[in-house]
């Protein structure tokens, strides 16, 4: 564990010390989840999930839509034409 001291701004921001962001790979724009409790603060770094990984998302939540579509007996074309009617046209 590594333990520093820094101080809050004015506008409550506080510095994270540039060997903690090195090591962590934290740039500006980088995005933490804050964890508070009665006397401490804790950081935790967010990835945001890569391009690759919200496709293969969506992919397989396309699959799985497909399968209960096709056990269910509907076609794309019930799909299209519920929504048109869902739509008033």
């Amino acid at each position: 564990m590594d333990v520093d001291i820094t101080k809050m701004s004015s506008k409550g921001q506080i510095v994270i010390p540039m060997h903690m962001r090195k090591r962590l790979n934290a740039k500006e724009g980088t995005l933490f989840a804050v964890v508070g409790t009665d006397d401490s603060v804790m950081l935790r770094k967010v990835s945001s999930p890569s391009r690759e990984e919200i496709l293969d998302s969506i992919e397989s939540m396309a699959k799985e839509a497909g399968a209960l579509l096709k056990k269910r007996g509907m076609t794309e074309k019930d799909i299209i034409e519920a929504a048109l009617k869902a739509r008033g046209r």
